[in-house]
C-alpha cells in the first residue's frame, strides 16, 4: 500500500544551497519537454536567490529530505513588478497538490517582500494558469508585464524566443498572468 508523502515547503536559505544541483536537473529535464517553457538558471544565481529569501523550496518530510519543488522570486523596474519563476515538482511527486502549496507560499513571501508590487507570471502550464487564476491573477497581454530588457533577454534559453522576438515581444508560446495589489 502507497502511503502519500508528507512535504516540508518553506522560505529557501543558505542551508538549502546543496539542493541547486537537484534542482537545476529537475529544471533541465523539464526544458526537454516541448510543451513547457523554463529555462535554466545559473547556480550561483539560485544561490543568491536562497541567500535573499526570495525562494521557496519543497523537500520530502522525512530523517534524509529529498529535493521535491522549488520556485523564486525576481524583482523588475524598482520593485514594482515582481516575477514568480522556475516552477518546478520533480515527476515522482507531481499530483499531490505540491505545486499549489509551492505556488501559495511564493505569493505569500511576495506580498509580504513586496506588498506594493505587481505580480506577474509567464507559463505554457495550464496548471499554473489555474493555479494563478485562483490566487487572483488576470490574463494580459505582454504590454501589462515588465518592459525591463533583463526579463526578456532571461527567456533567451527557451526554444520560442525566436517566436517571441518575431512578434516584437508582444505574444508568444506563454501566457502573461498579472496580479494587481
Amino acid at each position: 500500500m502507497c502511503h502519500p508523502i508528507d512535504f516540508q515547503v518553506q522560505v529557501a536559505d543558505e542551508s538549502h544551497i546543496g539542493y541547486i544541483p537537484d534542482i537545476l536537473e529537475a529544471i533541465f529535464e523539464a526544458s526537454q519537454v516541448k510543451t513547457n517553457s523554463i529555462v535554466m538558471r545559473d547556480p550561483d544565481y539560485l544561490a543568491q536567490k536562497m541567500r535573499e529569501g526570495k525562494a521557496v523550496i519543497a523537500l520530502t518530510a522525512d530523517e534524509s529530505p529529498r529535493f521535491a519543488g522549488f520556485c523564486y522570486i525576481e524583482c523588475w523596474e524598482d520593485a514594482r513588478y515582481v516575477a514568480n519563476s522556475g516552477l518546478i515538482v520533480k515527476p515522482e511527486f507531481r499530483g499531490q497538490g505540491l505545486a499549489s502549496r509551492i505556488k501559495q507560499q511564493i505569493f505569500q513571501v511576495c506580498r509580504t517582500k513586496f506588498p506594493h508590487a505587481s505580480i506577474f507570471s509567464i507559463t505554457k502550464s495550464q496548471a499554473v494558469l489555474k493555479m494563478n487564476t485562483q490566487l487572483g491573477f488576470k490574463v494580459v497581454p505582454y504590454s501589462e508585464l515588465t518592459a525591463d530588457e533583463h526579463f526578456w533577454a532571461g527567456c533567451s534559453t527557451c526554444p520560442h524566443y525566436p517566436e517571441l522576438l518575431a512578434n516584437n515581444r508582444q505574444r508568444c508560446q506563454c501566457i502573461g498572468l498579472l496580479y494587481r495589489p
